[in-house]
């Protein structure tokens, strides 16, 4: 058997299902597609994350484009965090040109067009469906790590969130935050140091402060209420296809805090509220995370330690987690032992740097009698992969190269018109689209200060009432008081014995 032979069965055995599964598209050998071995991917393993990773121009954005298509076809929704905005085009149907025809003629697969259910979504002002949280759904550990407090800042935090739920007080907003921070140092810090102890106002100073570098980054836009369902993210259509939820964030490159922010507490939220699924046949739903790197470089360590626990626990909720990024390294390596899916696009080496990482990249995957890695990494075109998986019993598959499929969809981004189209006909942006403002913390507070400065107020005004309506005395009565005060001055009665003494004596 010669090796083009071996390499054949090798990959046909590593990539065997028996259940459902996706395809991503051929192997390759020496540079050259093989006819029907394709690289499937069961869905039962999709909730074991995974890594897509390669230089700029080498394929990434479509390899996601044809994942996520697969995704949807069978019947898994997606959330999609696009940070450069050149996701949306899966919502038209795509273009069979020739050079897609060939590429799918190589590796014997059939090509078609298609569009996908999409919904597009935003953290800012821009148009979609609006994605807000409150703060006291982030609870006082997740909002002191989201901070980076220390351990005593953080306890001021949790007495904070203890008064108000004490109080009945809804912390919505970071505006309700900042009013609970001002009313525990001035008008509330009896209160407070009697019924939960005295906080310096040295730390509530700094607390304040974090918050404002929050808001700084556009975190007001974010906190508020109406919150987003999570039963949102999981709508399947009327032809049994998972809905593509597209985030919009291109206007966020330069706010990593409101990213990870929202990245973080949306995954918790979806731990605790999904139920546990176990070892289910499919996904409930698949995560892409958009130039990861973002959330990594500005994460504290405390912060990378809390999203390394949701990325592990997360899966039993039937959630898959993928971070797209440039370079692996860019991924913690505690993140990089949980992902079960690696697709390595080409990387570039223009530097001894670039070269030795290229090496510690090529360490990361499975060795192979057919490959060298490390050379191989650096040499593979634009739509080309190398890729490695678990199979069915959650064994690693065998390194291949991967000539990776075609999206069915659009291979450029929607017009605004045609964003526009989509948005109105949204039962979602609707939904959301309303800010509500009800009673919170900042309202209640403002109230009670108010109530107190109008008591206090009224009370100095009876005061001064009270002293001006005492009675002047009359011109009779300081007369009468000025003759009595003489009469009975002892001046005035030694003068008067004086002169009485003397007319007894003559």
């Amino acid at each position: 058997m010669g090796k083009k032979d071996d390499f054949i069965q090798n990959i046909t055995n590593g990539y065997q299902t028996k259940g459902e599964s996706i395809i991503l598209g051929g192997a390759m050998l020496d540079g050259e597609a093989i006819a029907d071995t394709f690289v499937k991917i069961p869905l039962k393993t999709l909730n074991r994350h995974g890594l897509i990773a390669g230089a700029t121009g080498t394929g990434k954005t479509k390899t996601i484009q044809v994942f996520s298509e697969q995704l949807s076809q069978a019947g898994i929704p997606v959330l999609m965090m696009d940070i450069k905005g050149d996701f949306s085009g899966i919502a038209k149907e795509g273009e069979e040109k020739s050079f897609i025809t060939e590429r799918h003629a190589k590796i014997n697969l059939p090509y078609k067009t298609a569009h996908f259910p999409i919904e597009l979504m935003t953290l800012s002002e821009q148009g979609g469906v609006r994605l807000r949280a409150t703060v006291s759904e982030f609870g006082p550990v997740l909002f002191s790590r989201i901070l980076d407090l220390n351990a005593t800042q953080s306890g001021v935090v949790s007495v904070i969130f203890k008064f108000c739920d004490d109080k009945k007080m809804p912390l919505l907003d970071l505006k309700d935050f900042k009013k609970v921070i001002n009313y525990i140092t001035e008008e509330g810090k009896e209160e407070i140091s009697a019924n939960y102890g005295k906080i310096s106002t040295s730390t509530t100073g700094t607390i304040l402060r974090k918050i404002i570098e929050l808001e700084q980054q556009g975190a007001d836009l974010f906190f508020g209420e109406l919150s987003f369902e999570i039963d949102d993210l999981m709508r399947i259509d009327e032809n049994g296809r998972g809905y593509v939820n597209i985030i919009r964030l291109t206007d966020i490159q330069d706010k990593p805090k409101l990213f990870s922010t929202f990245m973080l507490s949306l995954l918790a939220e979806i731990y605790q509220q999904m139920p546990e699924k176990g070892d289910a046949e499919q996904p409930e739903l698949v995560i892409f995370i958009d130039e990861a790197h973002l959330i990594f470089n500005e994460a504290s360590k405390v912060l990378l330690d809390q999203i390394e626990s949701i990325v592990k626990l997360i899966r039993s909720k039937g959630v898959g987690i993928y971070f797209v990024t440039q370079n692996p390294m860019d991924v913690p390596s505690g993140v990089l032992a949980q992902l079960g899916l690696k697709i390595q696009h080409a990387l570039r080496a223009f530097t001894a740097n670039d070269r030795q990482a290229i090496k510690k990249t090529a360490d990361n995957y499975p060795t192979s009698e057919f490959y060298k890695t490390d050379e191989l990494l650096t040499s593979l075109g634009i739509g080309e992969a190398l890729v490695t998986a678990l199979n069915e019993k959650g064994i690693p598959t065998p390194l291949v190269a991967t000539m990776m499929r075609a999206p069915e969809s659009r291979m450029d981004i929607l017009t605004e018109s045609e964003i526009q189209e989509i948005n109105s006909k949204s039962k979602l942006v609707k939904k959301y689209s309303e800010l509500i403002d009800r009673e919170s913390a900042y309202e209640m507070l403002t109230k009670k200060i108010n109530e107190a400065e109008v008591i206090a107020t009224k009370q100095q005004a009876e005061k001064v009432v009270k002293k001006a309506t005492k009675l002047e005395p009359t011109t009779t009565e300081v007369v009468g008081k000025s003759v009595l005060k003489i009469l009975t001055s002892a001046t005035f009665i030694r003068g008067a014995f004086g002169v009485l003494s003397k007319m007894l004596k003559k």
